[in-house]
């Protein structure tokens, strides 16, 4: 069942709002390294025409930027924007940022050589829209390449966790992005050939995991507007339950906290 436009656009005015609080550019920096990995496996080439979605801070666009590519992010996030331009800025890169939301594009057809999207457009709360949208705006023969936490992963556990205690909007669950055979039916003919890799990375945090559930508390929108939903009790509880999540992935030896994170890396080819 479709939502009605009144309320998909209050869902979306929610999910600016979630993702402008706290500061995630203090989370990104922990995918930075990762975000330049996944870059450099793309094999993306100097003045090629790249397009990436909810770009957040900048953690692919940079990266692709200094390959060459000529880099438009957008994102619904304004306050993400600014910081991805800072960054931009600061290096002199050929990377240009605005506002824009992955289920409504605000470019013309075949615009882009490469689409790319980290862990970013799997948010949005329409797959099928984003999916048409990532192939429409890229060239034929162009590559569409996302980033997608896995249900299976370390994030995707978390991410049940707080479903548990909060109740998310209606619609897939995100996650369903980290799923090969739900990825081949949402880009189904568009794509002429697609790839699924599983890839693993580690978050090192320099703190132990009750601290890592304070940190995310205060900067990670999603998990700071999910806390301001339950009374104390019901916060008490939810920082318990992902303390221990933390307690039993961490292989840290050091006293700080060190976890695998599980994503899906997607090449789709577009027909």
């Amino acid at each position: 069942m479709q939502s009605s436009a009144p309320d998909l656009e209050q869902l979306k005015s929610r999910m600016k709002a979630t993702w402008m609080a706290g500061d995630f550019g203090r989370i990104a920096n922990f995918t930075s390294q990762e975000g330049e990995n996944f870059v450099g496996r793309l094999g993306i080439r100097a003045g090629s025409k790249v397009l990436d979605v909810a770009c957040g801070t900048g953690n692919t666009a940079i990266p692709a930027a200094r390959a060459g590519a000529d880099v438009i992010g957008v994102d619904i996030a304004t306050n993400l924007l600014e910081q991805a331009r800072q960054r931009a800025a600061a290096e002199n890169l050929n990377a240009r940022f605005q506002e824009g939301d992955a289920e409504d594009l605000p470019f013309p057809d075949e615009s882009f050589d490469a689409v790319v999207t980290m862990f970013g457009a799997m948010f949005a709360p329409r797959p099928e829209k984003v999916a048409a949208e990532l192939m429409r705006v890229c060239r034929p023969g162009g590559m569409v390449a996302m980033a997608n936490w896995t249900p299976e992963g370390f994030v995707g556990k978390n991410f049940a966790i707080t479903a548990k205690a909060v109740p998310p909007p209606p619609g897939p669950p995100p996650v369903l992005w980290g799923d090969e055979t739900v990825v081949r039916q949402r880009f189904g003919s568009k794509a002429k050939e697609i790839s699924c890799i599983r890839q693993n990375f580690n978050f090192l945090f320099p703190f132990p995991p009750k601290e890592v559930v304070e940190f995310f508390r205060q900067y990670f929108g999603p998990t700071q507007m999910t806390f301001a939903r339950l009374d104390e009790s019901g916060q008490a509880a939810l920082a318990a339950q992902l303390e221990a999540l933390y307690h039993e992935h961490n292989v840290s030896r050091d006293g700080g906290t060190e976890v695998t994170g599980e994503y899906l890396d997607v090449r789709a080819i577009r027909a």
